[in-house]
């Protein structure tokens, strides 16, 4: 049976992994730098923290992807009508997206690592293509196989922070 409408439009958003969004904006904030250098406003002694803070994103992923395994759901950003109950636990509890807030993070350490200004202007178009092309259809999913247990998660924890 063919999709219909708005819930054809919906899958059809949900064909790029999110990683691959992350590492396509990462090439984008290199290309910047390296060509469109503004003022660098991480001194040099101090951006391998953002290697540290891109560990900590790793660490922040892993953890969240681990608590889907651990109450056995998919994790899989193509098929959120495949989750067989919410995960509302962890970091759960602070942001309904921690998995994506982890490659926010990943991409402000890649940032800082960098050190240029010009980096740190593609974060929030990172954010709102995320929001757009993967948080959004996956919410309306999750909305439609949850229903108000999943709208009384959406009141009380935030999409990203």
């Amino acid at each position: 049976m063919p999709l219909k409408g708005a819930k054809r439009r919906t899958m059809l958003k949900l064909k790029i992994p999110p990683p691959a969004y992350m590492l396509i904006f990462a090439a984008c904030m290199w290309l910047l730098n390296r060509y469109f250098p503004m003022h660098d406003v991480i001194p040099t002694a101090w951006r391998k923290a953002g290697l540290v803070i891109i560990g900590s994103a790793f660490l922040l992923d892993l953890s969240s992807l681990f608590l889907f395994f651990r109450r056995k759901t998919t994790p899989n950003p193509f098929s959120p009508e495949k989750a067989s109950q919410l995960v509302t636990s962890g970091m759960y509890r602070i942001t309904r997206n921690p998995m994506y807030v982890g490659l926010a993070v990943l991409l402000t350490g890649w940032a800082i690592y960098l050190g240029g200004l010009s980096p740190f202007l593609l974060i929030p178009l990172f954010i709102a293509v995320l929001t757009y092309q993967q948080i959004i259809p996956e919410e309306k999913i999750l909305q439609e196989k949850f229903g108000q247990a999943y709208l009384d998660y959406k009141k009380s924890v935030r999409r990203w922070l």
